[in-house]
């Protein structure tokens, strides 16, 4: 923080927990990474510190929820992140399953980022264009190779369910994305930090 940095998260040195749980964390932590590009190599590790601005706009968030590392990496222009030692656990035991460790993935993924419902959709499209070019080519090959009826009336019933389902999926993803912009407005979080100010009126 003294180096200028208004978001320090820390990285536990040498973690003390089992085999499992650090696979897991470190595959959960890649996965929304991708997705939301929020980058907390170790975002199970609370030691962190926050500039009073980004602390003044998680006051000023109105979710009801949130993980709050996450938002406050999301209003941070210089974060950074430190090595702190971890030290095994001497009573009791940590409350965070596997399941649990997949459903923070998954908030977060949900509540920073729209791109999943944006890839429901340009599968869907994928789905119908692939079966609508080979419907146009069962239909090609009846008309101007002369092949018979058999096989390709099965076919175009097939194709034809295929094309529907994926004109299903690209719908549902294309109302998915206008909920995920009414969540994004109904949050109602900071659209950005002042950071200075230069010249004050009255």
């Amino acid at each position: 923080m003294d180096e200028g940095h208004d978001y320090v998260g820390s990285i536990r040195r040498m973690r003390q927990d089992a085999a499992w749980r650090r696979w897991a964390s470190k595959a959960m932590n890649r996965m929304r990474e991708s997705i939301t590009h929020i980058h907390m190599t170790d975002q199970g590790c609370m030691l962190r510190a926050y500039d009073r601005p980004i602390v003044e706009a998680i006051r000023a968030s109105r979710e009801v929820s949130t993980y709050i590392p996450a938002l406050a990496y999301s209003y941070a222009h210089n974060p950074a992140e430190v090595e702190v030692e971890h030290e095994e656990r001497l009573a009791g035991e940590s409350k965070y399953s596997l399941y649990k460790l997949i459903r923070l993935n998954f908030d977060i993924v949900t509540g920073f980022s729209v791109l999943p419902l944006q890839l429901f959709s340009l599968f869907g499209i994928f789905v119908s264009l692939v079966s609508l070019g080979t419907y146009v080519t069962v239909i090609v090959k009846r008309i101007v190779m002369g092949e018979g009826d058999g096989i390709w009336v099965i076919w175009d019933r097939d194709i034809l369910q295929f094309f529907l389902i994926g004109v299903m999926l690209f719908g549902l993803g294309l109302i998915g994305e206008y909920v995920g912009r009414i969540y994004q407005q109904v949050r109602d979080r900071p659209r950005y930090i002042v950071q200075a100010v230069l010249e004050k009126r009255d």
